[in-house]
Parts: structure tokens; C-alpha cells; sequence
């Protein structure tokens, strides 16, 4: 029996409990976690604020760890690989799974439970990790991906000026990609300094803390010189895609990557006046999680600075819900053996 920590309703604690070891079926292998981070999805859907994760379910999507059994028909996978995976599969054989994105595959099937100490993968979803990573490396694959996937939507052009709304993980990834993917001027804003460092470390150029959100627009213009081409909305909170609108150039892009999952509300004739293009950004595509990767593998080690803290499955009752109360992390991972 393995250890796990199970969500057990909105406003509760999570609850370490004993679970059943899985056993591979076919076309899957169990993944024995090394490291799995908490995602500001897993505070949102477990508050009661609104959409909710499946009641007595294993959480956590953001991991990685060692193959240690494979059920039948594994064409590429070992015990003893290292390995990283996206956290949802499909049926694996229409023409969304064939082109890396099964998460809008009509068979579309969650596959979290990185806060057991074991679970089950999907090997069409899995990607070995290169020697030079850490199995902490492996778990910031997850959150890196959904902000490349995030930054590659926008398209930017050569020298475009960037604000990133949040300097959590995904903003913080957001500025990672911008600048790797030739941002020129990039602006956080955030409602507290806590992670300017950070910012400072994944590419931002200022660090924006406004008094009132009226102010935002003219300080990122001052920062950027200029409205911005693109602002990247890694919140997910109500009002931040008005705030987006507002700040936004004329003919510029907006790019939505944080989760609300509660109503909200903007002027679409502010937007209409502007012609600004919207998008909304959904995960990422196998393709785009291998990218990550070889990114890291590369050497790019500026990711890492976001891992704050690592506790044990003990810990992580009361350290999920410090998460919640804006405690110092920036990027908590979870040691299932620890």
C-alpha cells in the first residue's frame, strides 16, 4: 500500500491516506514519483471558489519521476527510466493525439496523482528525461510547457514589447519564453515585490507594483516605452483580462493563460476601439513539453531559481494550505519519499 494525499472536499485539508499500488494495463507503466510541484490550479479547484477536482481523488500534475513497472505493449520505456509525463491522455489514435494534442481529444482522460507516492502513465504521454536533469528539473517541465504554449500563441515579433500580468510560476515562465523567443522589453506586475528577484532572473526588464490598477497602464508604458504589443494575462483571478484591455496597444494581443473558473466581466467596446486580438490558451502539445526539456537540457538554468521549498507528503497538508495565505514559495515541490 502507498501513501497519498487525497482531496477530500472544498475547504478541507488535504488527507494522507493508504491507496492500493497500481498495477500497468496495457500501454502504461507505474511511475514511482520522485518530485511532484503544487500548482495555483490545485489551490483554485480545491477552495470552493469554483470548479472543483473529483472528490477522493490523488492530485498533482506537475510530475516526475523513475519507471519501476510497464504493462503490456510499451514500445519505448524501461524500468529504470526517468521520466516526465503530461498529465492527460486520449484515445491515441485520432488526429488530435496524432499531432501531440490529446487534451482535446473527444476520449480526453485526466491523469493526475503526482501526491502518491506511485501512479499510473500513459507511455504515448511520456518523455525521458535527459541525463543532465534532476528529478526537480523533470516536475517544472509541466508548468514550463503551459507557459511556452502560452507565449507561442502570441506570435511574437522581434523586439515586441511584453507585460506579464502575475509573477507566480506561470508569469514567471511567461518572462522565460519571451525572452527566449525575442521579446524586447519585458514588464511584470504583481501586487506585491515578493518574486521581483525571480522576475528579474526569467527575463523581466521592470518589476510593476501599482497602488491602484488604474495606474498600470501608463506605469508599463513608461517601462516598456510604450503600450505593450503583448500582455500575458498568468493570474487567473476576475478583472485581469479588462486590466489586460486597458493596458494593451492598439492592434495588440492579449494572451490568457491563468485558470478562472468563476464569472467575469470587461467592456468589449474598450477592446473593440483597440482591435485587439484575444486569445485563450489551453495546456500545451507533446511537442511543446518535449521542447521544454531540451530547453533545460541545453543549460538554461534560470527555471530552477523558482523551486522554493521541497516537503514530504507529511508536510504537505499544512504547507498547501500556507499556499493559500501568500506565503513566501514560489514553487513547492513535494517529495512523496521524503
Amino acid at each position: 500500500m502507498m501513501q497519498a494525499a487525497v482531496f477530500k472536499g472544498a475547504g478541507l485539508p488535504l488527507s494522507i491516506e493508504q491507496r492500493p499500488d497500481p498495477t500497468p494495463g496495457a500501454g502504461q507503466v507505474v511511475l514511482r514519483v520522485g518530485r511532484c510541484g503544487v500548482c495555483g490550479t490545485d489551490l483554485a479547484m480545491t477552495d470552493g471558489s469554483g470548479q472543483l477536482y473529483e472528490l477522493n481523488s490523488i492530485i498533482g500534475h506537475e510530475f516526475a519521476g523513475e519507471v519501476v513497472a510497464v504493462g503490456s505493449d510499451i514500445a519505448t520505456l524501461r524500468a529504470g527510466d526517468r521520466i516526465a509525463a503530461m498529465p492527460f491522455y486520449g484515445c491515441g489514435h485520432c488526429a488530435l493525439c496524432l499531432a501531440g494534442r490529446p487534451n482535446f481529444c473527444p476520449n480526453f482522460t485526466g491523469a493526475a496523482g503526482g501526491f502518491g507516492q506511485y501512479m499510473l502513465v500513459a507511455e504515448r504521454v511520456a518523455i525521458k528525461l535527459p541525463q543532465t536533469l534532476s528529478l526537480a528539473d523533470g516536475a517544472l517541465v509541466e508548468p514550463l510547457a503551459v507557459s511556452l504554449h502560452g507565449v507561442a500563441l502570441a506570435k511574437l515579433v522581434p523586439g515586441a514589447r511584453v507585460l506579464v500580468l502575475g509573477a507566480g510560476p506561470i508569469g514567471l515562465g511567461a518572462m522565460f519564453w519571451a525572452r527566449k523567443l525575442g521579446a524586447g522589453a519585458i514588464a511584470a506586475t504583481a501586487s506585491t515585490r515578493r518574486n521581483e528577484n525571480l522576475a528579474m532572473q526569467m527575463g523581466a526588464n521592470a518589476f510593476l507594483v501599482p497602488e491602484k490598477p488604474a495606474e498600470l497602464p501608463a506605469l508599463a508604458a513608461a517601462a516598456l516605452g510604450g503600450p505593450p504589443d503583448l500582455v500575458v494575462e498568468a493570474v487567473g483571478k476576475k478583472e485581469l483580462i479588462a486590466q489586460a484591455v486597458d493596458c494593451v496597444r492598439t492592434a495588440g494581443t492579449i494572451v490568457v493563460v491563468g485558470f478562472c473558473s468563476v464569472p467575469d466581466a470587461f467592456i468589449p467596446a474598450i477592446a473593440v476601439w483597440k482591435e485587439v486580438r484575444m486569445q485563450f490558451s489551453m495546456t500545451y502539445s507533446l511537442q511543446e513539453f518535449e521542447y521544454v526539456a531540451r530547453v533545460l537540457d541545453a543549460g538554461s538554468v534560470e527555471p530552477h531559481a523558482m523551486i522554493t521549498d521541497t516537503v514530504s507528503l507529511a508536510a504537505l497538508p499544512g504547507a498547501f494550505e500556507a499556499l493559500r495565505r501568500r506565503s513566501h514559495q514560489c514553487k513547492l515541490l513535494v517529495d512523496p519519499w521524503g
